[in-house]
């Protein structure tokens, strides 16, 4: 269950395909997020950044600009994303890929296809 109170959090969607944005974008509002942007250039995301500040960001890794680990480097490097929680949802799921996300600071690692159930969970265990 998410508190209430949460469903003003800004979460930031950074992906790739348009298509994963609509889809993660639907469910969260459909759910009461009513804060929610999202990016399919993710060059744009430190502008975005910086005019509204997220309380959570879900950023894919693999991205024809800038990939997931490079974002995470420049976020995790200015102290007001210190300890944002971000998630990686990527469809990465080799052996090794969530211990070398956790490692380069990710907050959590979300494999595709994407279970609904867990997103909700995760974004209510991290915002909390």
């Amino acid at each position: 269950m998410i508190d209430p109170a949460l469903f003003q959090s800004r979460i930031l969607i950074v992906d790739d395909e348009v298509n994963n944005i609509f889809a993660l974008k639907s469910f969260l509002e459909r759910i009461g997020f009513s804060n929610v942007m999202g990016l399919s250039d993710s060059s744009r995301v430190f502008d975005e950044v910086e005019q509204r500040v997220p309380d959570l960001i879900i950023l894919d890794l693999h991205m024809p600009s800038l990939d997931g680990f490079e974002v995470l480097e420049t976020l995790r490097g200015d102290p007001r994303f210190a300890d944002t929680p971000i998630v990686v949802l990527t469809a990465s799921a080799m052996r090794g890929d969530r211990e070398r996300a956790l490692s380069a600071g990710f907050t959590s690692y979300i494999a595709k296809p994407v279970s609904l159930q867990h997103l909700r969970s995760e974004i209510a265990r991290l915002l909390a």
